[in-house]
């Protein structure tokens, strides 16, 4: 094997393991950044439970040899599967729906805050909020004849341009949250009907490595 055939082999392992890292960084990110959380919580509380809990019910708990309260078992993790309970419950409720409405109305209208957050909120409400707009997977081809991306109709016309027989399609980056977006005539879109938006976006963002249909 010669040196170019070598580094061309190397670049291709490279290449490889590169895409199982990024791989494995989307798989493992929501886990591990939920896992970080409830453990975060839980020892936040179970710092100073013990404390309450013996100024309030001395004979409940016992101090060991050090003179340190000992904690019971399992009710840390009690208080935090409850708190949790009761946050989902209060933000559900109209007044904080209200409150939530307010701050997002002020936001909305501050100079230099304005242009970051409205932008940041109808792409993540685009993915899962009312206004989803990544639900109409298709091939758009921008690029060389019959060289096709994976995209997203975003708005079915773009009169607003002066383009009335054009659409908006969305087009992912992979391994990446980024993406570009087109404007192209209708005739340059391919609908995927037997392609859910969910297995596009998965095998988009994986580069191809995710099957259809896993």
């Amino acid at each position: 094997m010669g040196q170019t055939e070598m580094k061309a082999t190397m670049r291709s392992y490279l290449k490889k393991l590169l895409q199982y890292f990024f791989q494995g960084v989307i798989v493992l990110a929501p886990i591990g950044i939920t896992l970080w959380v409830v453990i975060g919580l839980f020892r936040w509380i179970d710092g100073f439970l013990p404390n309450i809990i013996y100024n309030l019910f001395p004979d409940l708990l016992e101090k060991d040899a050090a003179g340190n309260l000992k904690s019971l078992p399992g009710l840390g993790f009690v208080v935090v599967i409850a708190l949790v309970l009761v946050v989902g419950w209060i933000s559900s409720l109209f007044v904080v729906g209200r409150l939530v409405t307010l701050l997002d109305t002020v936001l909305e209208k501050t100079p230099g805050i304005k242009f970051i957050y409205s932008s940041v909120k109808d792409f993540l409400e685009a993915f899962a909020g009312n206004k989803k707009k990544f639900d109409k997977p298709v091939l758009v081809n921008v690029d060389a004849v019959d060289v096709w991306r994976i995209g997203f109709i975003t708005q079915l016309s773009s009169e607003e341009f002066g383009m009335k027989d054009h659409v908006t399609v969305y087009v992912p980056h992979s391994y990446a949250i980024s993406g570009i977006t087109y404007i192209v005539p209708k005739d340059r879109i391919k609908p995927l009907k037997d392609v859910s938006a969910v297995d596009a976006m998965k095998y988009t963002v994986s580069g191809g490595v995710t099957d259809v249909h896993e």
